[in-house]
């Protein structure tokens, strides 16, 4: 295993072992962040559900009142009008049998995709090639839908996905650590209480067993539970 660089445990030494206070946490990470770039903040929740089981899969969409300081290039896959509706509201890249060609043949230079019902049977096939990046088009998201100005306008607001992993954590970022605490702290709070309010009716026991917080580069802090109780 690596060892962590000079910096990285410098960073380290200046946060307590102890649970933070949300604006406490984001002004200790925001205190020791050292990249020479503008680092993602990210929102990490441990959650007492196992993912195994349909019915306690955790998944959903939230446009974050801040947005996440990501540029994103939409792509969407349609035909007729709506090829015409996507390039209106601000898509980079529209297309719909040629595009679905594209992608089989690798190309991948957008940050996210959307795709109308119609075209599905053709982006079906792309399963094993967007799936593993998280681009595969989902009706849960938002991302297959004809009603593709808002999808695409959501996008670029900065909606964020969020869902369980195997482990049962939830990951996802709130912004960068140029927004400053306050805007932080207001995006890192619709996450979280987002995931509150998709408790899966057949989770047990305590929901929200840990959540941290980091920078793209920094050390981890431990968030205190009271966050999502106020």
């Amino acid at each position: 295993m690596a060892k962590p660089g000079k910096k990285y445990r410098a960073a380290a030494s200046k946060i307590e072992d102890r649970p933070y206070e949300l604006m406490e946490a984001l002004s200790a990470i925001s205190s020791t962040a050292f990249a020479k770039f503008d680092e993602t903040v990210e929102v990490h929740m441990r959650l007492g559900v196992d993912p195994r089981h349909a019915d306690q899969m955790v998944r959903g969409t939230i446009v974050l009142p801040h947005g996440t300081g990501k540029t994103m290039k939409v792509a969407v896959i349609a035909a007729g009008e709506k090829i015409k509706e996507a390039e209106a509201a601000g898509a980079e890249i529209v297309g719909g049998d040629d595009l679905v060609e594209r992608i089989a043949g690798g190309f991948l230079d957008f940050d996210a995709l959307v795709a109308t019902p119609d075209m599905m049977k053709g982006v079906g096939r792309l399963g094993k090639v967007l799936g593993p990046r998280g681009l595969m088009p989902n009706p849960k998201t938002g991302t297959v839908t004809f009603n593709v100005d808002q999808a695409i306008k959501e996008i670029k607001a900065g909606k964020v996905e969020y869902r369980v992993d195997k482990t049962g954590i939830i990951h996802a970022p709130v912004g960068k650590i140029s927004f400053g605490a306050e805007k932080l702290a207001e995006n890192a709070k619709a996450l979280m209480d987002a995931v509150q309010k998709a408790k899966p009716s057949a989770a047990k026991g305590k929901y929200v067993k840990a959540i941290h917080m980091a920078s793209t580069m920094g050390p981890s802090v431990s968030v205190s539970l009271s966050v999502i109780e106020k």
